[in-house]
């Protein structure tokens, strides 16, 4: 029997990715579920088409139906994919389904609250003996992969600080805009010289210099779920900062003055402005470039007692930064599907796969890494 994987949105932004990566998996049946069965169809016959494959289907699927867990027996569903964002706000609905079918689960979740609190599902899929990943994306999965990584170079690392920033020419899926907005001028806490501290969204602005042809990139604050798991998962760790940044500095800049507006209680959560705000932002889709990255700075003190800094950094170009979020559940499929993934219960995406897996996936993409 094929090993059949379902992508909850597997025609969209980044769903649409997985689903075209897997497809050339050759002992993979696919499912490519969506609320539009037309749409999910179609881009199954396009799939088919273009990798030869005829174990392909396209499905409708609410994944808020209380008949997901039919669904998932009758099409023998070994794995799930949830890539039906944004995740701030939902439930565990389409992970219990899956743990109560006998179905491995893995989501592209960056919401704090959400992946941080997957782990109250570990007993019940322990007990069906599957696996239910959480923040299968940049962060954690990515992030925590790079500082696995590297970390041993340090007697006691003591600090990270990094941050993503697209090209403005690429697709943004309103999901991924809401997701965005939902922290803007919000309070949150995060780990800095061993206590907690409230910093507010999108505020903290600076400029990263990154290399190549990035140049400079205006910066601000993010709330991921790192910034809770990492002072535990590495426990020298002084300080955890994570920013995220647009490429058109007047786009950077207005979602910044917003984000001051929600924090002295003007307007109320931007989520509620989420479609309008991302129709504004497409009258400027042809400006900018499709150039993105993603840095990373660890600090700490070497074995020999010298303070010392890695600097990471990861340069994508002609328009392949936005499969970067999808390695890490494409990484844990392939690992499942072949047995080399043992591990049951309920987690955050970390400690699943290797730096070195990771960028062995970008072969063939216009992705680079430069360290300093």
């Amino acid at each position: 029997m094929p090993y059949t994987v379902m992508v909850l949105g597997g025609y969209g932004t980044f769903g649409s990715r997985i689903s075209r990566a897997l497809s050339q998996e050759p002992n993979l049946r696919l499912i490519i579920a969506g609320r539009d069965i037309n749409k999910a169809r179609q881009f199954a016959e396009q799939l088919c088409l273009e990798s030869g494959s005829t174990q392909i289907e396209g499905r409708g699927v609410n994944i808020f139906s209380a008949h997901l867990v039919d669904l998932l027996r009758d099409t023998q569903t070994d794995l799930v994919i949830h890539t039906c964002g944004p995740f701030q706000g939902q439930d565990y609905q389409v992970a219990r389904a899956c743990i109560k079918a006998g179905a491995h689960y893995i989501d592209l979740a960056d919401s704090r609250t959400f992946v941080c609190g997957i782990n109250r599902l570990d007993d019940n899929a322990r007990a069906k003996n599957v696996l239910a990943v959480s923040g299968a994306s940049s962060v954690p999965g990515l992030s925590s992969a790079i500082i696995d990584k590297h970390a041993p170079r340090f007697k006691q690392l003591t600090a990270v600080e990094y941050g993503i920033t697209p090209g403005n020419k690429m697709p943004r899926g309103l999901a991924t805009v809401a997701a965005i907005l939902s922290y803007c001028g919000q309070p949150f806490q995060r780990w800095e010289k061993s206590k907690w501290k409230t910093v507010y969204g999108w505020q903290n602005l600076h400029l990263k210099k990154y290399p190549r042809l990035m140049g400079f990139r205006w910066m601000a604050n993010c709330d991921v779920p790192d910034l809770q798991l990492f002072p535990a998962r590495y426990p020298t760790l002084k300080t955890v900062k994570f920013y995220a940044g647009l490429e058109l500095g007047f786009l950077h800049l207005g979602t910044w003055f917003l984000s001051w507006l929600v924090r002295l209680g003007v307007m109320g959560n931007l989520v509620n402005y989420a479609k309008s705000l991302k129709r504004a932002s497409e009258w400027f889709i042809k400006m900018g470039s499709e150039v993105g990255g993603m840095h990373m700075i660890l600090s700490g003190v070497e074995h020999n007692g010298k303070q010392s800094k890695i600097r990471w950094y990861l340069v994508a170009g002609s328009g392949h930064g936005p499969q970067i979020p999808c390695i890490p559940s494409i990484l844990v499929t392939k690992k499942l599907a072949r047995g080399e993934l043992t591990v049951r219960g309920a987690q955050p995406c970390m400690g699943l796969f290797t730096l070195d897996e990771f960028l062995a996936e970008l072969t063939g993409l216009d992705i680079r890494v430069v360290m300093r």
